[in-house]
């Protein structure tokens, strides 16, 4: 199945000159979606991991069914502020300014492998920063899975860790 078929793009959106991806069409197809399920349930397997984390909030749409399919729990990575009790931060810089992802302290047993999952891989700086707090909670982590890979921003150079890709697009 063409899982790109399902994907619409949106020209200018959210600001002029930005070609959206809008994985939408492709959730609200129970084919395509249960396909999209299945490749990427296959491509995390392969990195054996003990847990998954996923990236707020998309990666969360993925990561629950892999998770389950995969019989294995996921863990969020999430924006500061989003998640109650302890948690273990880190800050990292973007393009323009700076941001902090956390994950809640406990839930990932140090030594754990990790498959980190997020739907689109752009220029990588927040992926790479999901990588570096993983880590910092003691994980060891396996690898990356996205269901789309921007190619020409050049993200993939950014991650330090194995990763796969579902689909790829030039743009960016």
């Amino acid at each position: 199945m063409d899982l790109k078929a399902h994907i619409r793009t949106i020209p200018d959106f959210p600001k002029p000159g930005i070609l959206f991806y809008d994985i939408s069409t492709l959730l609200a197809h129970a084919e395509a979606w249960r396909e999209t399920v299945e490749r990427l349930a296959d491509a995390v397997r392969a990195y054996r991991p003990d847990v998954l984390a996923a990236i707020e909030s998309r990666g969360f749409i993925f990561a629950a069914p892999v998770a389950y399919k995969l019989g294995i729990g996921f863990t969020m990575v999430r924006k500061v502020g989003k998640l109650p009790g302890a948690v273990v931060s880190h800050a990292y810089d973007l393009e323009y300014g700076s941001d902090t992802l956390q994950v809640a302290e406990g839930l990932v047993p140090a030594g754990s492998r990790v498959v980190l999952i997020d739907d689109l891989l752009a220029t990588g700086g927040t992926a790479q920063a999901s990588v570096q707090l993983l880590r910092k909670v003691g994980a060891e982590v396996a690898g990356a899975v996205f269901l789309i890979e921007l190619m020409g921003l050049k993200g993939r150079a950014r991650l330090d860790v194995p990763m796969t890709t579902l689909l790829g697009y030039e743009g960016g």
